[in-house]
């Protein structure tokens, strides 16, 4: 007796056992099951009442036999289609012929004189032939389509290189650039920005430096005919110095000739006492004689008188001892 029909007989009531079919005797019971396998549309919507009334292709489709024969089937039901697989002798066959023609490549590529046969047909911007190539056919299309475009460029000369023609200039728009109008142009406007300078520079200078150079001019024209040496006798020289104003001259009172007081440039002069300059310039005639310059003059010239002095005095102490 079991444990479970110990139990079952002295603490529970036994129940029968649920009557369970396996999954192999249900399968053994459906071979038996003659009927067909008919699989039926779910989505009728009930518009045809008549079944047969409906097309082939939207009726219920039917097949024959049981799913369980056909899985019982062991014969493949393949078909082969086209020629049967090589046997042995023919894919040896087949390996040999490959190997040659693989060998009568290689030795036409280790020749010199080799040059892929190439079917001119359409062709690329970089000289190459459209299509499936090899490597070494690329690369002689390339170098022949150099070698053709060398020859040409040798053949048409300097007419179409451009070799030894002017350079053309083109301004922003694209109009062409007249270099020589442009240089004369430059040329023009440096002149008178040189021009420019030279007036400004004169402008800064008074009547008084353009009367010096002036004379200055004239002494050298003159100088040309004048002797090598002058002798304390020279009258123009002796003239010259005779014009000469200077003012700390204490006998420029006694001359009996005066000279009427005019500038350099011909304006006249301040005919009153001024005081001196270092530039020897005496005041116009319109001078109120009105010192407002800042004393720098004055203190000029007292600095020089100062040092003659103790120059000469210092000249004086050394004779006396």
């Amino acid at each position: 007796m079991s444990l479970a029909d110990y139990l079952a007989k002295n603490y529970l009531t036994a129940d029968s056992k649920p009557d369970k079919k396996s999954k192999k005797r249900k399968r053994k019971e459906g071979k038996t099951e003659p009927s067909d396998l008919i699989i039926a549309d779910d989505d009728a919507l009930g518009w045809i009442a008549n079944g047969a009334a409906r097309d082939d292709d939207d009726g219920p489709v039917t097949v024959g036999g049981n799913t369980a024969e056909f899985r019982k089937t062991k014969s493949s039901n393949w078909r082969t289609i086209g020629t049967p697989a090589p046997s042995s002798l023919d894919q040896a066959a087949a390996d040999a012929i490959i190997a040659s023609a693989a060998a009568e490549s290689s030795a036409r590529l280790a020749s010199d004189d080799y040059t892929p046969a190439i079917d001119d047909t359409m062709r690329m911007e970089s000289g190459a032939h459209a299509g499936l190539q090899t490597a070494d056919q690329v690369t002689a299309q390339l170098q022949r389509a150099h070698a053709e475009e060398r020859a040409r460029f040798l053949q048409d000369g300097d007419e179409h290189s451009g070799r030894g023609k002017e350079t053309i200039y083109r301004d922003a728009s694209g109009r062409i650039i007249n270099v020589a109008m442009k240089r004369a142009e430059a040329r023009k406007k440096a002149e008178e920005d040189a021009a420019k300078a030279a007036a400004e520079l004169e402008a800064q200078k008074g009547d008084v430096q353009r009367a010096a150079r002036e004379k200055r001019k004239e002494d050298l024209a003159e100088a040309r005919f004048m002797p090598v040496t002058r002798h304390a006798d020279d009258v123009e020289m002796n003239e010259e110095l005779k014009e000469r104003d200077r003012w700390d001259d204490p006998a420029a009172q006694f001359i009996s000739k005066k000279r009427e007081g005019k500038s350099v440039s011909g304006k006249p002069l301040y005919k009153g006492p001024a005081m001196p300059n270092r530039y020897g310039i005496r005041p116009g005639h319109r001078w109120d004689g009105v010192d407002r310059g800042t004393g720098f003059e004055r203190d000029y010239f007292a600095a020089q008188n100062r040092r003659k002095n103790l120059k000469d005095l210092d000249y004086a102490w050394q004779m006396d001892e």
